[in-house]
Formats: C-alpha cells, structure tokens, sequence
C-alpha cells in the first residue's frame, strides 16, 4: 500500500484513536494526543490540508488545548455550530447552515487541497450523508477505557477500502477509502 493523496482536494475525516476506539477520553479529554502525534508526525498530512471543518463541541476543546498545541497552519477553520460564539474569534468562520453546504464551503476554501473533518458529530453526519472521500486515523499506543467513541452507535455501516497503513515513532496511520 502507498501513497497519501496530496493535494487532491478529498474530504477527509481526520482523527486520533486509541487502541480501544476513543477519540477523547473521559470529559473529552486529549492530553494523550499532543503526548504522542506532533505537526511533525506526518508532515504530509498536513500539506496535503487546504481547510479544516469541526463542531463547536471539537472547537471548544481545542480553545483549551490551545496553549499546549503547536498552533494549525493547515488554511481556513470553518466550525459548524447552531450558536456562534458571543465574541467572534477572528482565526476560525463559524457557519449556521446544513452540513451539506458547510462542507461545500469548506471544500471551496480548501481549492485543490483536501478538506480535514474533525470532531465526531460533524464527521458522523459527513458520513451519513455520504460526502467523506477518505478516513485517515492515527492509532495511538493508548487504551483510555472510556470516553469519546470513534462513531456513534446510530451511524449505520459504511464499507472501507484501505489504501496505506504507514508507521511515524509509535503512530500507526492507517488510511481508508469510503465506498460509495
């Protein structure tokens, strides 16, 4: 298996895991992310990054994580939210709209670049309404017990096509074509 796709402007679910299917642990917590995966980890992945789409639950934790994380330089943020934040943050466009033209306007940003989809809300509606390309994951050498699961439990199949499986330290990346 080869190659990253970069540049091609696909819309991609972008997300650390644990080896038990956590992408947060308890009280969303992800400390453990920042201990293992740098920008550096994978620097193609975020090369290949044109824009990035989250919900305002992922856009809050990251508020937070803010000071310890290397800051992203990966294009536009969009976060799709029902409320705005009260006071605008000049770094991110919040949209109110469905998610198919969230995406839409997100990918227009993007230009030929890909289109990075975080949080899982916001990744698990992309998926049911069949507007993912790809799903890249980042195993992570944890077990959390709880937490944050990959996908709710109400997403319904989706079949996968693996396309490259690629090591960085103690990363295991793992990249996934949707079927569609």
């Amino acid at each position: 298996m080869g190659g990253t796709g970069i540049g091609t402007g696909k819309v991609v679910v972008n997300r650390a895991m644990s080896l038990d299917g956590f992408i947060a642990g308890r009280g969303h917590e992800m400390g453990w992310v920042g201990e293992h995966l740098t920008p550096d980890t994978f620097p193609e992945v975020m090369a290949a990054a044109g824009a990035m789409l989250v919900g305002r639950g992922t856009y809050e934790v990251a508020k937070r994580m803010a000071a310890q994380d290397t800051p992203y330089d990966g294009g536009p943020q969009f976060v799709l939210t029902h409320e705005p934040p009260d006071e605008p943050d000049p770094t991110v466009t919040f949209l109110t709209c469905g998610i198919e033209e969230a995406v839409a306007t997100a990918r227009a940003a993007a230009g030929d670049k890909d289109l990075e989809v975080l949080g899982a809300d916001v990744a698990a509606q992309c998926l049911e309404r069949g507007l993912v390309d790809e799903i890249l994951v980042y195993v992570v050498p944890v077990l959390l017990g709880d937490g944050v699961r990959f996908t709710p439990p109400s997403l319904d199949r989706i079949d996968l096509e693996p396309l490259d499986n690629t090591r960085s330290g103690d990363i295991t990346m793992l990249r996934f074509r949707v079927r569609k």
